[in-house]
């Protein structure tokens, strides 16, 4: 009996800091926003600032990955519909879109080419594991994309949403710098450097810019997301 009430309250306490983890992570979220507005500063936007304080305090107190992730999942759905809502702008700006198709198809195209095989060299240069290097090939994809590639070549979702995550900070951080040693000059080339090397973060990043940077790089990284699972099962059979 004892057991038995010991392990219901060890259920107890594990759905209460579940919860507690969920209203921590939104609010930090919302806190990093508000400074992020006042200081623009880029380790004060939520991709950055948000898990390096959740990371800290997990570790802090001890809390295992699945208490934290019980709740807090849900915030991982919604990234589901939070890419199909950059559908609007870009309806919005179609007249643009077809003026520029050809552009864009070829920029997503050799984008793809870089991203995929970049990382496999880098990868086999370090000589990482198989599972690593499939991981790494879905980077420059936004995570809904990117999750449904991994489970098509068989790679971890876990790893791929990490290298995900990681490759659309290191494009936030600097792309700025990288527009600033090339030649970009028009909105239609700064907006899809952003949405074809760092994705969902780069499209923020790129509505910094301006609106018109913002929609052509959420149009570019719809159509990399879209053509990367179209070629999933093709790049199954890369040498890895």
């Amino acid at each position: 009996m004892n057991t038995f009430y010991a392990s219901l309250f060890a259920d107890d306490a594990s759905r209460l800091i579940a919860a507690g983890c969920f209203i921590l992570t939104v609010a930090l979220y919302f806190a990093s926003k508000s400074l992020y507005a006042r200081f623009r500063s880029p380790w004060l936007t939520p991709l950055v600032a948000v898990p390096a304080v959740l990371a800290a305090l997990v570790l802090l107190l001890h809390i295992p990955y699945p208490v934290y992730f019980q709740d807090t999942r849900w915030l991982m759905w919604l990234l589901g519909p939070a890419t199909v809502a950059f559908a609007v702008p870009i309806y919005e700006y179609r007249d643009l879109m077809k003026r520029h198709w050809i552009s864009l198809s070829v920029g997503v195209t050799v984008g793809i080419i870089v991203a995929v095989g970049g990382s496999l060299a880098l990868a086999k240069l370090l000589h990482l594991s198989p599972e690593l290097q499939r991981s790494l090939m879905t980077r420059s994809i936004s995570t809904p994309f990117a999750l449904a590639v991994s489970d098509k070549i068989h790679a971890p979702r876990d790893l791929t949403a990490l290298f995900v995550i990681a490759t659309g900070v290191c494009g936030m951080l600097f792309g700025e710098l990288v527009l600033g040693l090339v030649p970009l000059r028009t909105r239609l080339a700064r907006g899809a450097l952003f949405g074809a090397a760092a994705h969902g973060v780069g499209t923020a990043k790129a509505r910094e810019l301006g609106r018109e940077e913002g929609v052509v790089a959420s149009l570019t990284m719809m159509i990399a997301g879209v053509v990367m699972v179209l070629l999933a099962p093709a790049l199954g059979f890369l040498p890895v």
